[in-house]
């Protein structure tokens, strides 16, 4: 390999030596394009007998994301387990504040590390990337607190990196589109509630099944704004007054259409550039 693809077989190789020194790990599994790359590379280092993915089926968490993940596990091969959590029930989630995330991983790390040292692995790994430095990322601060590693950040390796590699692998994730939890949705501050949650869940699934891939669904209080992709933008027009009238069967007063279109982590865009720009 030469340029750019040398430089992703040496991080896969970095990646591949940290996954060894490691020997067993507990593979915190969402189905998402990070998420999925790490434990195919862990399950061909390590092999089956020493990697264990687990899923955390919450209220944050679409069902249609856990169905994907299932399938996409089986398909590895690799052993895995879904477990009941609940983010709304941690003190202090709910009220949104913008370390929300802190709280959430936390969370999560709760239950992950018992269950590793039971079954005796000793690393929890997730999938938190390169990119992931210098963005507003309060779950790293929690990871590095508990002792969570994180393989592909530690290798260097990027989110474009990750998808051009998984497409050489035969990842089925690899263009599947970024995800982050049904919370994200609701600006800081604001309450986080079961209902608020179903809803968005209810207007992304039904957006996406009129065949728009990169969705989110911003909860304003009740109006809901909707990120598309930039490039399809002007394929929503056709199917405004079908998804207006759907989003107010859902309990929506107000729909409108971003017209900047989809972009990772809108909401943070009106915290304090400090926040913005935190790594932790």
């Amino acid at each position: 390999m030469a340029g750019n693809e040398g430089s992703m077989e040496s991080k896969y190789e970095k990646l591949q030596h940290i996954l060894r020194d490691m020997g067993k790990v507990v593979v915190a599994f969402s189905g998402g394009v990070d998420s999925a790359f790490l434990l195919k590379a862990a399950l061909d280092t390590l092999g089956t007998g020493n990697v264990l993915a687990i899923t955390a089926d919450s209220e944050t968490y679409p069902a249609r994301e856990k169905a994907e993940a299932v399938a996409l596990a089986q398909s590895l091969g690799a052993p895995h387990e879904v477990i009941p959590t609940s983010e709304l029930n941690i003190p202090g989630y709910a009220e949104n504040p913008t370390n929300r995330c802190y709280f959430c991983k936390n969370s999560l790390f709760d239950h992950l590390i018992p269950i590793a040292e039971a079954k005796g692995y000793p690393f929890v790994v997730f999938g938190a990337i390169a990119d992931d430095l210098g963005e507003h990322r309060p779950g790293l601060q929690a990871a590095h607190e508990r002792g969570v590693r994180a393989p592909l950040l530690e290798a260097g390796i990027r989110k474009s990196e990750i998808r051009h590699m998984s497409r050489g692998f035969g990842l089925a994730t690899w263009d599947k589109p970024s995800f982050a939890c049904l919370s994200s949705r609701i600006p800081y501050g604001e309450e986080i509630t079961a209902r608020k949650l179903s809803m968005i869940d209810q207007a992304e699934d039904f957006i996406m099944q009129l065949g728009f891939r990169q969705v989110r669904v911003r909860q304003h209080g009740n109006l809901a704004r909707i990120e598309v992709s930039a490039s399809d933008l002007a394929e929503l027009l056709p199917v405004a007054e079908t998804v207006h009238a759907k989003l107010r069967e859902i309990g929506y007063d107000y729909v409108t259409l971003d017209l900047l279109g989809y972009r990772s982590g809108s909401l943070n865009e009106v915290l304090p550039s400090s926040e913005q720009a935190l790594g932790v």
